[in-house]
Order: C-alpha cells, then sequence, then structure tokens
C-alpha cells in the first residue's frame, strides 16, 4: 500500500469528520470505517468518468447505508465531479449539493435516492437487471456496448432490513454475475452491539441466496479489498457478496469501534485527534494536500480513457449494425413516440361490453409492449389476477436475459425497489404490479420514487371493496388516499376503458411514478367518457345549466353509479353534472378556469361517491356537500353485495343528494 494511498483514504475521512462537524449534525462512523473499501473501489476497479458522469457503460455505484453520505460526497469532490470543498462546507444545510441523504437529480454522480436502510439494495438489483436485459438486446460478437457493474454498499442495518433478504434471494435466482454488494460489517448499530438482536451468519444467507461470498477480514487492506472486488468480477454466473471487516469511527481514538460514533459529529477534540492520528493537520479545516488531488486527477483518467475506447467501439457498432443504433435510439430516446400515442386510434379503441378495467389494463400492456420494446415489467406472483403478462415477450430469467416479463416472487417492496432501479439505469419502461391492498408494502419505495421523480408505472388490482368475499384484508379502503396524498405522485382510478387508455397515456408521458388502480369486477363503457380524462377530472355527463343543480363526483366504479342517479334525479326536476375524477392530482394542475368550468364554485350541492375512504374528497364537496364512502374495512360477500351493504346504490346516492 503505497504512501499516496494512505494519505488519499484519510482524506475522505478527515473531509467527512470536518463536513459532519461543521454542520453539528451527521453520521462519521460510516465514512471513516468504509473509506479505504471505496476509496479502492472508484480509483482501481470501477469504470467512471467524472467528466462524463452520464455515461451510459459507466459502472454503478449506490450508497445503500445513505446515512454515510459525506464518503460519497468526498468522493465527488476528490475526483472532480464539480463538488466544491464550499459544497462540503454547506453539509446539511438549506440549498446546499450535500444533504444529509443522498438525492438523485440533485447532486450530480448520485445513482439513487437512499437513506431508508436496504433500499439501495434493492435499486442495485435493478441495475443489475437493467444491464443484465439491455446487454442481451445490445451485444453482437466483439461489442459488448452494454457491459459495466452495479456496486452497492451497504452496512449492517441494510442487512437487517428484510428487503435486503427479498431483493437479494431474487438476484441470486437470476444468477446477476454483474452485481456486487459490499457488506461494511462493523457489528455495530445505534442501540449498541449488533448481538443484541442480530447474531445469524450474513455469510451462510448470501450463499444460500446463491451468491459468492468473499471476506476481507482487514477493511484498511487495500490490496485484499482489492483481490476481492476482481475475484467478485471474475464469477460470471453467480453475484458476489464480500464482507469487509471494519471499524465504524476507525481513526478516531476516543470513537472507534463504539456505538457514538455512527450517528452524531465526533466532537471538535475528537476531530483533532482523529487529524493526528491519521497525519493531517489537527488545527486546518477542510484540509487536502495537494499531491492527494493530484493522485486523484490522475485516477480520474482511467475513467475518461475507459469512456473514449467505449465510444470508438460504439461507434463502430453503428456502422456496422446501423438497425441497432436505431434500435438504441428507440430505446434511449422514445419520449416523441410517447407522445404520438394522444393522436393513435388503435391505442384508444375498444369494445363496447362491459369489461374489468384490470382486464383493459392487460389489453393496453400488451399493445404498448409491441409500440415500445423498451417496456418490460412484472408481477409479485399475481400476474394472472393483475393481467400484467405480455403475450410472446419471454420471461426475463438466469437463462434468457432477453425476456420482459418479470417475475418477482412474492416480494413486493424488493419489486418496489427493482422497479426504481429499472427506471434508474435508463433505456427501459418499467411497470410493476400487485393486488392494491399489497401496495402498503410498495409504498416505502414508491415514495422514493416519487422523490426521485421516476416513471415508474405501478399495476394496482382488486381496487376496492369489488374484491368481494376476500375479505377486508384483501379489501383496500385506506391505500387510495394514501397514495393520493404522496407529492409528485399520480394515482389513477378509471372508470372505463377509455379513462383506462388515459392512464396508461399518462403514466407513459408524465415524468412522475404513477398509479393505476383497477377493478376485479366489470363496469359499463360509459357514453360520456373521452380523452379529456388526462385532465385528471372532467365532466363526463353535463347538465343542462352552466350551473347545475346538482355535481355528483366519482372515480373509477362508482362514476357509471353516478350517471345512473343522474338520470334518476332528472326524473324529479334536477339538473345534475356527473364528474369523472380518475386523477385528482392532474385535475389540480389544470387551470383555475378549466377547473371551475368542471366545478363551478356557484353550485354548492355536491356529493362524491367512492368505494374506498371518503378522505381527500372534502376540497371538492365543501361544508354542504356529503360523501358516500367507507368507513369500515369492508366484509366478506360477493362485491354485488357489498355495494348495497355499505350504500353504494343509486337509491342511497339520490337520497343523499335530497338530503342536501
Amino acid at each position: 500500500m503505497s504512501n499516496i494511498d494512505v494519505k488519499s483514504v484519510n482524506a475522505i475521512r478527515v473531509l467527512a469528520a470536518d463536513a459532519i462537524q461543521k454542520a453539528k449534525s451527521g453520521h462519521p462512523g460510516l465514512p471513516l470505517g468504509s473509506a479505504a473499501m471505496a476509496y479502492e473501489l472508484w480509483a482501481k476497479h470501477m469504470n467512471h468518468n467524472p467528466a462524463n458522469p452520464d455515461w451510459p457503460n459507466r459502472d454503478r455505484f449506490i450508497l445503500s447505508g445513505g446515512h454515510g453520505s459525506t464518503l460519497l460526497y468526498a468522493l465527488l469532490h476528490l475526483f472532480g465531479y464539480g463538488l466544491t470543498i464550499e459544497d462540503m462546507k454547506q453539509f446539511r444545510q438549506s440549498g446546499s449539493l450535500t444533504p444529509g441523504h443522498p438525492e438523485y437529480r440533485h447532486t450530480v454522480g448520485v445513482e439513487a435516492t437512499t437513506g431508508p436502510l436496504g433500499a439501495g439494495m434493492g435499486m442495485a438489483v435493478g441495475m443489475a437487471m437493467a444491464e443484465a436485459h439491455l446487454a442481451a438486446e445490445f451485444n453482437k460478437e466483439g461489442y459488448n456496448v452494454v457491459d459495466h457493474y452495479t456496486f452497492v454498499l451497504g452496512g449492517d442495518g441494510c442487512m437487517m432490513e428484510g428487503i435486503s433478504s427479498e431483493c437479494m434471494s431474487l438476484a441470486g435466482t437470476l444468477g446477476l454475475g454483474k452485481l456486487i454488494v459490499l457488506y461494511d460489517s462493523n457489528n455495530i448499530s445505534i442501540e449498541g452491539s449488533t448481538d443484541i438482536a442480530f447474531t445469524e451468519d450474513v455469510k451462510k444467507r448470501f450463499e444460500a441466496f446463491g451468491f459468492q461470498t468473499l471476506v476481507v477480514e482487514d477493511g484498511n487492506d487495500l490490496e485484499e479489498i482489492g483481490k476481492a472486488i476482481e475475484e467478485a468480477k471474475a464469477d460470471k454466473t453467480r453475484p458476489t457478496m464480500i464482507t469487509v471487516k471494519t471499524q465504524i469511527g476507525y481513526g478516531c481514538p476516543a470513537k472507534q469501534g463504539t456505538a457514538s460514533a455512527h450517528g452524531e459529529p465526533l466532537g471538535e477534540e475528537n476531530v483533532a485527534a482523529l487529524k493526528e492520528n491519521l497525519g493531517y493537520p489537527a488545527d486546518k479545516d477542510f484540509y487536502v494536500p495537494d499531491d492527494v488531488y493530484a493522485n486523484y486527477k490522475e485516477l480520474a483518467k482511467a475513467g475518461a480513457a475507459a469512456e473514449e475506447a467505449w465510444n470508438k467501439l460504439f461507434a463502430e457498432y453503428c456502422a456496422k449494425f446501423p438497425e441497432m443504433e436505431e434500435k438504441w435510439e428507440t430505446y434511449h430516446n422514445d419520449d416523441a413516440k410517447a407522445a404520438d400515442l394522444l393522436t393513435s386510434e388503435a391505442f384508444w379503441a375498444y369494445e363496447d361490453q362491459p369489461e374489468a378495467t384490470r382486464n383493459l389494463s392487460g389489453v393496453m400492456i400488451n399493445r404498448i409492449k409491441d409500440m415500445f420494446p423498451n417496456f418490460i415489467g412484472g408481477s409479485a406472483d399475481l400476474a394472472p389476477s393483475n393481467k400484467t403478462n405480455m403475450a410472446g415477450a419471454g420471461d426475463f430469467s438466469k437463462a434468457d436475459y432477453s425476456g420482459r416479463n418479470l417475475h418477482f416472487g412474492v416480494r413486493e417492496i424488493a419489486m418496489g425497489a427493482i422497479g426504481n432501479g429499472l427506471a434508474l439505469h435508463g433505456g427501459l419502461r418499467p411497470y410493476i404490479a400487485t393486488f392494491f391492498v399489497f401496495s402498503d408494502y410498495v409504498k416505502p419505495m414508491a415514495r422514493l420514487a416519487a422523490i426521485m421523480k421516476l416513471p415508474v408505472t405501478y399495476v394496482f388490482t382488486h381496487d376496492s371493496i369489488g374484491v368481494g368475499e376476500d375479505g377486508p384484508t384483501h379489501e383496500p379502503i385506506e391505500q387510495l388516499a394514501m397514495f393520493r396524498s404522496m407529492p409528485g405522485f399520480h394515482v389513477w382510478r378509471p372508470a372505463d376503458a377509455t379513462e383506462t387508455a388515459a392512464a396508461w397515456y399518462a403514466a407513459l408521458n408524465f415524468k412522475t411514478p404513477t398509479a393505476l388502480a383497477l377493478t376485479r369486477q366489470n363496469l359499463p363503457q360509459l357514453p360520456g367518457s373521452s380523452k379529456d380524462a388526462i385532465l385528471g377530472g372532467y365532466v363526463v355527463d353535463d347538465s343542462v345549466k352552466e350551473v347545475p343543480d346538482v355535481i355528483l363526483l366519482a372515480s373509477g366504479s362508482e362514476v357509471s353509479l353516478a350517471v345512473e342517479a343522474k338520470a334518476v334525479l332528472k326524473q324529479d326536476g334536477m339538473d345534475v353534472r356527473v364528474v369523472s375524477m380518475p386523477c385528482m392530482d392532474v385535475f389540480e394542475a389544470q387551470s383555475d378556469k378549466y377547473k371551475e368550468e368542471v366545478l363551478p364554485r356557484a353550485c354548492r350541492k355536491r356529493v362524491a361517491i367512492e368505494a374506498l375512504s371518503e378522505f381527500g374528497w372534502g376540497k371538492y364537496v365543501g361544508l354542504d356537500g356529503k360523501c358516500i364512502g367507507m368507513k369500515t374495512f369492508g366484509a366478506s360477500a360477493p362485491y354485488s353485495v357489498l355495494f348495497p351493504q355499505f350504500g353504494f346504490t343509486v337509491d342511497n346516492i339520490v337520497e343523499t343528494v335530497k338530503s342536501l
């Protein structure tokens, strides 16, 4: 181990400690303990080019233990990604490029937003799956234009979280040989030794998953870490987990190996002691010697050379296989094609007969897969019920990575993270699916998708008490309100074929995560439904007067009920407007003029109907209006019994209107 390598590793530690101390907030334990393995990886084994952070064939690095963000920020600064020393000094401050946990799209070089422990593990699996699929689609003999690794670094907390077992079990099953997990094993958690709650043999667990498992006994031994990484790369048929045994807070005499090093600043005296211990001047903050900067600059040249070689290879590839260049462009730049769906007759076509929206979505999925070859996805062991299988598209497996149907098994939270990873990688349009009630398992990863603005599509079927016989455990009540409440997340509940097409159009065009809440039971095709559904809310059956006597609002399966109720109320001399609200967020994004046209303030008699929680409808019905919704968890019976039992009938809507 050269002296410059030692100084370069310690520069990471010193910068991390100084940033945390200045902020008086942060987690020094992981950066100090993991600095050596991170340096060895980034410096000598990972293809990345600071001059072009978006190089398509770069190796990906995800810091699953996102609390150790200063480790990543120090690397980005030292390697020249544009993160300045001033940015390091603004750690955890308002508007800075160095927030408390890494944020995708916010800081250049951050591949994924992490922080919830284990999430990065799942997203890394998604990235590795994307690499495997794209390699199968694009690589030709002598032209491996898709050929890169996914590295993920996490600690004991990541390994405790159930998501890590879910996603790594699937990774082993799929034989993702380009996935390498670096396990920062320091045996310390916030509450003390991991022995109080975590005594299993993680290495054996990963062996059972089908991983190659390697161990580095000394987390500061760069040579052994390097050998392990190269051994991991050499195994092309299995993912690898490298256990690197470290000391949390390494280098700080008073804190090293203790729980207190995890999540609080070291203190000024301890930072000074750390610097002295590591051979850095104790009286200089944010100090990096010139020879260390020069070393990192030299190391970065290898990444630039790697990209230059790839660019040359890719140019030759395009010249030899012009049809593949066109295909590459289709995979990576298809926004215009998605926008054209608005005028595609084939996309919007439907049969005029009652149909469950889950079935209609299945039809749309199979149309989309023919229009978009990079459309890929699947279900958590529910594809026959979710109607998410793509006919003739093949199954993604260890034997054939070209398949576009993904089988996640019963692993909803891992599926959510993998969906994020597929989107983060680039080149693919992913969707994932399960029953709506099990979206509770998906939600934490969907939340990260919303934060990152990832266009992942969630197909949530069996969307209300219409589930029927399976009873309260399988009947979603509060889930729709939960997803509607999430910023930057669009949830659609379509009422018929046209609205289902509108929801899929939005999913393919809006740069947000999008969920479709779909029925199990058949629904009629509505004469008044139209492409206006893409506006989120629209008049599906209008009143005679500009300002109606009554407005009925509904989504999904209850829109047809509202239309039927209007006909009855008309006989009683009431002028009624029916508004379908498939997506509240998108409706809210429309102009005030449009919203006033649909929901004129002058009409205060309003009733909202939805076979889920009433929460969220108050802003539309106002103080004078009423909601017909669920106030309990439902029951087990055929849906034809449950709807009348809980008040979802024409008669109850009419009575509610008359009671206003």
